[in-house]
């Protein structure tokens, strides 16, 4: 493989604490994550405080096992990457004030990289070829689900996203409803394998005719009500009949299955749309946390094969949020000239 730049990558956008050492874009020498799953468990969710104080401490153990990891020293470098957008705003600085004390103390160049972009690009990491363009983009994860058409790895622009909740969202709280431990998604797959996904008739979201927009809000009711009734309003607060436990093992994988069957169709449906409505794309990319869903990795080679593109769903290392992702898409902002300086700015909200 050609040799091209060495890029340190970092990430700390949520709760992963991410280093990568990525060579011309694609060679991914190291990549290290330091999960907080364990801090946040108690709490069925990510308490921001709790995820920026943890990435304070996690970070420079991190780097040092990536250049390790990687053979390399800080003086190997060519860039220091950074995910500075989207993200939880505290967990963010961390990484954006350690790229910059980096990029600083070693004279190399400092390169922002939008962290939801990045995703697209997990696909590309260790590939033999880049894909072609115009491509279709979906990323489906924890915090966004939208679909982008890109005219390059620079050119994204995006067709649509969730109006409320996001896939993985969904995913999370519906089995916190099932009683299943945090972090859910993965676990309310599992599960999903051993029900009837036609146990329940789970709405999907289709929103208007041509929409390529998506909501999980509706779904996430639906289920909350097959599993604890309908709502008793009588004096104060509304209450349910019943939890979890009143379920048996069989009641559980069906709803789960039946839950995942409506929330990857809905993801396919405007899939499908937008695939129709972009006819010159050649290629699809896909990446995120629930590009790891068995379900959805099962559907879209079809999906692909289908409308003759090339499909590029990345690694199983590649889905959940790693700095690889970064710093392989900021090799091409680099060769574009377009390295930021000292006043980068962490941003919680995406560009597009």
């Amino acid at each position: 493989m050609t040799a091209g730049p060495v890029i340190l990558g970092l990430e700390s956008s949520c709760d992963e604490t991410a280093a990568a050492v990525v060579e011309a874009g694609v060679r991914v020498r190291s990549n290290v994550i330091a999960s907080q799953d364990e801090l946040h468990a108690e709490f069925g969710g990510v308490v921001p405080e709790i995820a920026s104080r943890a990435h304070a401490e996690r970070l420079t153990p991190v780097v040092r096992a990536a250049l390790d990891e990687a053979g390399v020293t800080l003086a190997d470098l060519d860039a220091v990457a950074v995910g500075h957008r989207p993200g939880l705003i505290g967990s963010l600085l961390v990484g954006v004030a350690a790229a910059k004390a980096l990029a600083w103390a070693l004279g190399v160049p400092l390169v922002g990289v939008d962290h939801v972009h990045a995703h697209l690009y997990a696909g590309a990491l260790d590939a033999p070829a880049p894909p072609d363009f115009p491509a279709v983009g979906l990323v489906v994860s924890g915090g966004h689900t939208a679909i982008y058409r890109l005219g390059s790895w620079l050119d994204v622009a995006r067709l649509g996203a969730t109006i409320d909740d996001a896939v993985g969202e969904a995913f999370d709280k519906a089995a916190a409803v099932l009683g299943l431990p945090y972090p859910g998604g993965p676990r309310l797959d599992a599960l999903a394998q051993t029900g009837d996904d036609r146990a329940h008739d789970f709405p999907v979201s289709r929103l208007d005719s041509g929409s390529l927009d998506f909501s999980y809000s509706g779904l996430k009711t639906a289920v909350l009500y097959a599993v604890r009734g309908t709502p008793i309003r009588d004096v104060g607060e509304p209450r349910f009949p019943r939890d979890h436990t009143a379920l048996s093992e069989r009641d559980k994988a069906d709803l789960a299955a039946s839950f995942q069957r409506a929330a990857i169709d809905a993801v396919l449906l405007k899939l499908r749309r937008a695939l129709e409505g972009e006819g010159d794309a050649r290629a699809l990319l896909v990446g995120g946390g629930v590009s790891a869903n068995s379900r959805l990795r099962e559907a879209l080679p079809g999906l692909a094969r289908e409308f003759g593109l090339d499909l590029r769903l990345p690694a199983m290392r590649y889905c959940l949020d790693n700095a690889a992702m970064i710093a392989g898409l900021a090799h091409h902002r680099l060769a574009a000239g377009a390295a930021d300086d000292l006043t980068l700015r962490a941003v919680p909200t995406t560009a597009c």
